[in-house]
């Protein structure tokens, strides 16, 4: 009879995974690395909201930025988790390696970018991508970091005590999903009105960098040689440090951004809660410019070419009652006024701050004529979309849109179907719709979409294009997407209910500067030259303006 062979003894577990020696008791342990956890996890978030949001501001056109940081940040995490798996054995010391590395790239990320976009945006070639380059480095950078808190966070848990891994991953999911819902609110409501991109940026990753070094030097520091404990300690000492001096540092640094971006007679620089108004220039003989978010919204160089070729056309025929949509700057009621017997304009506008501007500043007061103490001017601080939807019983002469280009996505919906059929409720009998359709010569595309989109809820166009614009070079997301100059002409497009409108001037009102009646006619003859057919309309849920 042969004998069983008896069972082998239990292989002893690897010195890595033998429970740790904490200074605590298990249960508070265990809460400390599920407290840290949900403070990376909004750290993580407002990294990733802070690169879109500024790439939005720098670049231009929000949808992609967000995708691109949204997808290489998720295929990053995935890569670090995989690569992670190799510092398993030194869990507690790659965690804090990791924390310290992702407070130093993460906080500076903001200031990083923006040095970046003033320093290079000019220069043309490839530096004139350096921003898009960089997003996608940090988001790549950001993600490998984040990706591999996961599976040494994971091992820490287990090394504290031994459970089932599916109750260990729903305790780490729980408190990194808390952890992720608060910094996605604190980003948006507390970090960005308040602290602003850079500084909110840094105080975020000073307090990663806090987190991270507390708990593996605090709760895990018998698990550290000595040396890995000075190491720990040296580094996270001089991420602070780093951090610490940018964040000093950071109003000397944003000037002199702004200064390189804008030039060096920047008066005016403000976040209004809605956007980051500029304004340069407009005294000792230099021309006023508007920068809203960015972008030259205004040139004194030019804007009367513009304000009169929107405004002018639109004004002849009845015009008792106007609506103003945008224009908070107070130029296109400036050429409104001018028209006799203008009874009442209504200015809907989304920004308080510029039309604070527009009344208190004095070279942008001058240039609007002081529109705004007109008693028949009336301001509301309103979406221009929401407010059409809302507005009852109001019946136009006259309806001016005076809004951002359309190939800007976050202004995509002021140029769709449904805003124009919410417009055109707004026009009296015989009313008559200005709008402002994006430069024809670069963008007819999106021109001639305009044109069908108003064509869709049932308005006779009128399409005309005005040149002799300023030829200075284009600001913020225009310089970097390769646009190294202004595009050439404005495009607008004059449309009505009813019939199609007579493209002329108001002869009772005083001559414009910059336009005739033979201008207008040979000014729509050439945009007739370049149309587009067949296009779809834009509509909220498909928008079709590209960027």
């Amino acid at each position: 009879m042969i004998e069983p062979h008896a069972p082998a003894p239990p292989s002893p577990p690897p010195p890595w995974a033998v429970p740790a020696r904490l200074p605590v008791r298990a249960a508070t342990g265990r809460f400390l690395v599920l407290a840290c956890v949900f403070v990376c996890a909004a750290c993580g978030l407002v990294y990733e909201l802070e690169l879109v949001a500024l790439a939005s501001y720098l670049i231009g056109d929000s949808v992609t930025q967000a995708s691109v940081v949204l997808s290489v940040m998720v295929f990053a995490m995935g890569i670090g988790s995989l690569a992670a798996k190799r510092l398993r054995r030194l869990a507690a010391a790659g965690f804090g390696a990791i924390e310290a590395t992702l407070a130093l790239v993460g906080g500076c990320s903001a200031m990083a970018m923006y040095a970046v976009f003033a320093w290079t945006g000019d220069w043309g070639g490839l530096w004139a991508d350096g921003p898009r380059w960089l997003l996608v480095a940090f988001s790549l950078t950001i993600g490998l970091l984040i990706g591999a808190e996961v599976p040494l966070l994971m091992e820490l848990i287990q090394r504290i005590r031994r459970q089932d891994a599916g109750g260990a991953v729903a305790d780490l999911f729980a408190a990194d999903y808390v952890g992720a819902l608060v910094g996605g609110l604190a980003f948006p409501f507390l970090l960005l009105p308040q602290l602003g991109q850079l500084t909110g940026a840094l105080i975020t990753g000073t307090v990663n960098a806090l987190a991270g070094g507390a708990l593996v030097l605090g709760l895990f520091r018998r698990d550290l040689t000595r040396r890995a404990r000075w190491t720990l300690l040296i580094a996270n000492l001089a991420v602070l440090g780093v951090l610490a001096s940018a964040a000093a540092l950071v109003d000397d640094f944003e000037r002199a951004a702004r200064h390189a971006v804008y030039g060096a007679d920047v008066r005016v620089a403000l976040r209004s809660g809605v956007q980051e108004v500029v304004l340069t220039g407009g005294t000792n003989g230099r021309p006023l410019h508007l920068f809203l978010d960015g972008r030259l919204r205004v040139s004194g160089r030019d804007e009367r070419s513009y304000h009169e070729a929107l405004v002018r056309p639109a004004m002849n025929g009845p015009h008792a009652r106007v609506l103003i949509l945008g224009g908070g700057d107070g130029l296109a009621a400036r050429e409104v006024l001018r028209h006799r017997g203008v009874r009442r304009v209504d200015v809907v506008e989304a920004d308080p701050g510029v039309v604070r501007l527009a009344r208190h500043d004095p070279a942008l007061s001058a240039l609007n004529r002081h529109a705004y103490d007109d008693p028949r001017v009336r301001v509301v601080t309103a979406d221009a979309f929401h407010w059409l939807r809302t507005a009852r019983g109001a019946a136009y002469d006259v309806v001016v849109c005076d809004l951002p280009d359309p190939g800007i996505t976050a202004s995509t919906k002021l140029y769709s179907e449904e805003f124009y059929g919410l417009a055109r409720r707004m026009l009296a009998p015989g009313g008559r719709l200005a709008v402002h359709a994006g430069p024809l010569s670069v963008r007819p595309h999106g021109f001639w979409t305009v044109v069908a989109t108003l064509r869709a809820v049932g308005l006779h166009t009128v399409p005309y294009r005005v040149g002799d614009r300023d030829a200075g070079l284009a600001a913020g997301p225009e310089r970097i997407a390769g646009a190294l100059r202004a595009p050439p002409d404005w495009g607008f497009v004059l449309a009505a209910a009813r019939a199609t409108p007579p493209l002329g001037l108001d002869a009772h009102a005083p001559p414009p500067r910059t336009l005739t009646r033979a201008s207008l006619a040979a000014d729509a003859r050439a945009a007739a030259r370049t149309r587009l057919t067949g296009l779809p309309p834009s509509t909220l849920v498909h928008p079709r303006y590209a960027n």
